[in-house]
């Protein structure tokens, strides 16, 4: 129950205590110097208390974002994938700097929307967002599993336009081109991997940790525990990739399992950036990323037909939005598929 108490100071003025003690929480004081402001706030805290929002509310006022993120890094974290993990350190790190003395109570989207804004000034519309969905994750464990923020501000933040995404593929002169190139190459992994990438659509970092556990010869399959997305993905083994493979085998390194080792060290991938950029050059290629050889295939299944379900699950997309780049290709396809079912059902007559 709430009750206000008169109190007279050392020097004669008149105050009022207002006092809120309710079975089981700790009892809540205020001094004022007005009667009517004493009550008000008794009746205002002692509903707080009961709806189970007073005490939160003072955790807000008492925490800052410095301590929540802090939190976050040492109880969230450290159960994402490294790659994650060293990506969020470096944005959370920022927010620390920018914004980490603000107490919760005072973490508004206004704010957040100003500090977007002045990313943007040197940073891109999509590194920018990446940015606001690591503070985004945080505030959605401190509203949810913490209880220290009543939502989270992020979500009434806007994001910034990110460009549409990059579709550069090899025509076939330059496929032609580098696949002679890698294969003349003094680096004996570099045709099998860029022939495996090509044909997989697999991601750099993906091609380069492969163990011999992931493959299986036998089914032609390759079984990806690791991904971007952190599913479980199967790469289906087909044609001149599998053979590459099937080559490999026949003289696997004793000393790891890595299908593509490094020579000074085993238990790490090769670094194949210069026998790479080598090939680009003397086949005549420019403009061109290994990760591009990634677009080259999901490219290359669109203007054959595949459905934009169906390159999202051999890419291993969660969502179809990645890959509606590749959709005019598919389009293109389309036409081709409508004008032979016309020419089947209404004959020459409609030619023009």
């Amino acid at each position: 129950m709430a009750t206000v108490t008169k109190l007279k100071t050392k020097a004669g003025q008149v105050r009022y205590k207002a006092r809120v003690r309710i079975t089981g929480y700790p009892v809540v004081n205020k001094t004022f110097p007005r009667k009517t402001d004493a009550h008000a706030w008794a009746a205002k805290v002692e509903k707080q208390i009961l709806d189970g929002t007073y005490f939160e509310h003072q955790e807000r006022r008492r925490n800052t974002v410095d301590a929540l993120i802090d939190r976050y890094l040492g109880t969230v974290l450290p159960d994402k994938k490294p790659s994650t993990q060293r990506d969020q350190v470096r944005q959370l790190a920022w927010w620390k700097r920018e914004i980490g003395k603000t107490t919760l109570d005072r973490l508004r989207p206004a704010l957040i929307a100003e500090k977007r804004d002045e990313l943007a000034k040197d940073r891109s519309g999509s590194t920018v967002n990446r940015y606001l969905a690591a503070l985004s994750h945080v505030c959605t464990v401190a509203s949810s599993e913490w209880h220290l923020l009543e939502d989270n501000p992020v979500r009434k933040v806007r994001k910034r336009p990110e460009p549409r995404g990059r579709v550069r593929f090899l025509d076939d002169r330059e496929r032609t081109a580098l696949l002679e190139q890698t294969a003349a190459s003094p680096n004996p992994y570099l045709h099998t991997i860029v022939t495996l990438a090509l044909s997989t659509g697999m991601r750099h970092g993906e091609v380069m940790n492969l163990t011999w556990h992931n493959v299986d010869l036998s089914r032609r399959v390759i079984v990806l525990g690791d991904t971007k997305n952190g599913e479980r993905r199967a790469v289906p083994l087909i044609g001149e990739a599998l053979d590459r493979l099937k080559d490999l085998r026949q003289a696997p390194r004793i000393d790891t399992d890595l299908l593509f080792p490094s020579y000074k060290d085993s238990r790490k991938p090769m670094d194949i950036r210069g026998a790479w950029g080598k090939a680009l050059e003397d086949a005549g290629i420019e403009d061109f990323v290994f990760h591009d050889l990634r677009h080259t295939a999901a490219s290359y299944l669109a203007m054959h037909g595949a459905t934009t379900s169906e390159i999202a699950a051999v890419l291993g997309h969660k969502t179809l939005a990645m890959v509606a780049r590749y959709s005019h290709l598919s389009e293109q396809h389309t036409v081709g598929v409508l004008e032979r079912m016309n020419a089947s059902v209404f004959g020459d007559e409609r030619k023009t």
